[in-house]
């Protein structure tokens, strides 16, 4: 998957600078970037934004 372009961001929730967080890249038109922001360079999970949307929805109702 090509993520050339990609602006990576951590939640505003995120706990600080203890490093344990996930960073989102969203700003792409076909595909959202998960990956481990203390392992940047290694693999990244990808997924629809259709489907990225439901998971952030349900994630907010759970």
């Amino acid at each position: 998957m090509d993520l050339t372009g990609a602006t990576w961001r951590k939640s505003t929730r995120s706990s600080g600078n203890q490093g344990d967080c996930v960073e989102v890249a969203d700003n792409l038109a076909r595909v959202v970037g998960v990956r481990d922001s203390k392992d940047r360079p290694g693999p990244v999970l990808t997924f629809t934004p259709a489907t990225w949307r439901a998971f952030v929805e349900f994630a907010k109702r759970h």
